[in-house]
């Protein structure tokens, strides 16, 4: 968390994440050239550069929409998801180079501007092995910059998080441009088995892990039904210290905590970009969310001072060792006196 914005909040980590990072790209790029050199001596450098960066970026893509799901699957995997942005930026960078050298090769040089040219070139839309694919790579790096250019959390401020989650979700659109755009234009002009079959794996292993992580997430949220009001959570010794149980009550997503022999529920999504509270755990007092840090008091859902999020919260109960919530959410911020674990603590 940061109280002020800043271009960006470096930190030892993201220092460390942001290098390597810089370290593979610019390995892989190396290896692509000095390969392509060897294995296609009549390429010219500029078409190499064009690939490498295309490439590069078009991996660092599926990466990205990788992290996510796989982060949900695997916890330990948590640390990228909180540097993905860092890699979205490169990954645009890595696009926009290889748009700008193939505007240049192919289309500086004519007697139109190369942007016009690029547009009107070709308008052959009703063949499949003549389609403009260019233009499909075009869109997609429109609406990369766009996600590029509010990656910032002062945008997410401004345009609010439903606004910016929305925004940032056209990833997938510009995914299935890019597919396309490789598919109709690289990979029709080219025998390249290797590059097809790789192609299908990389979309194939997103649709298997976002199938996966969405059966897990699907399992906590079967609606817990709620007897004389409240809804059973689990046993107190099922929660580990300083973690919470899950629970999807009335429509809302509810973490239960367990710590210093208290009890207490919050909603389980974060203020910041939706995350999942729940999975994250408690510290120095304050319940951390795994994907960013953004931390909220336990008994009141409201971020330590300076900060001003606020989560809604929930009225917690421990009876004969049992968790029992109150399924209706109390306004964000509002104080609830903890559940004390020995003994029946009723907030």
């Amino acid at each position: 968390m940061s109280l002020a914005y800043q271009a960006v909040g470096w930190n030892r980590q993201k220092k460390v994440y942001d290098g390597w990072l810089a370290v593979g790209i610019l390995l892989y790029l190396a290896v692509f050239m000095v390969l392509g050199a060897v294995l296609f001596p009549s390429i010219t450098a500029e078409t190499l550069l064009i690939r490498g960066f295309g490439t590069a970026s078009f991996v660092l893509l599926h990466v990205i929409l990788y992290i996510g799901p796989a982060a949900r699957l695997f916890p330990r995997l948590l640390p990228l998801l909180y540097n993905r942005r860092h890699m979205g930026v490169s990954m645009f960078v890595l696009g926009l180079a290889h748009g700008v050298l193939a505007l240049i090769q192919y289309h500086v040089g004519g007697d139109q501007f190369p942007l016009v040219s690029l547009l009107t070139s070709n308008g052959d839309y009703a063949s499949v092995v003549n389609f403009p694919f260019q233009l499909l790579g075009f869109l997609a790096l429109g609406i990369l910059f766009l996600m590029a250019a509010t990656s910032h959390d002062f945008w997410l401020a401004n345009l609010t998080a439903p606004v910016w989650k929305a925004l940032h979700m056209l990833v997938y659109v510009a995914y299935a441009l890019l597919v396309a755009h490789v598919a109709l234009g690289y990979l029709q002009n080219h025998a390249a088995p290797v590059t097809t079959a790789l192609l299908g794996l990389g979309v194939l292993g997103l649709f298997g892990l976002h199938a996966a992580a969405a059966l897990r997430e699907g399992a906590t949220d079967k609606e817990a039904e709620a007897d004389n009001g409240w809804v059973y959570v689990a046993r107190v010794d099922e929660i580990l210290e300083n973690r919470a149980r899950m629970i999807c009550a009335a429509g809302e997503r509810i973490a239960v905590f367990k710590y210093e022999g208290k009890v207490s529920a919050v909603s389980n999504v974060c203020q910041h970009q939706n995350g999942p509270l729940g999975e994250g755990k408690i510290v120095d007092g304050c319940i951390t969310c795994p994907w960013h840090g953004y931390q909220y008091r336990p008994k009141d859902g409201a971020s330590p001072p300076p900060f001003t999020e606020k989560i809604p919260t929930f009225r917690a109960k421990v009876t004969e060792g049992k968790i029992y919530v109150d399924p209706k959410p109390l306004p964000p911020g509002t104080e609830v006196e903890p559940a004390l674990i020995q003994g029946e603590g009723v907030a």
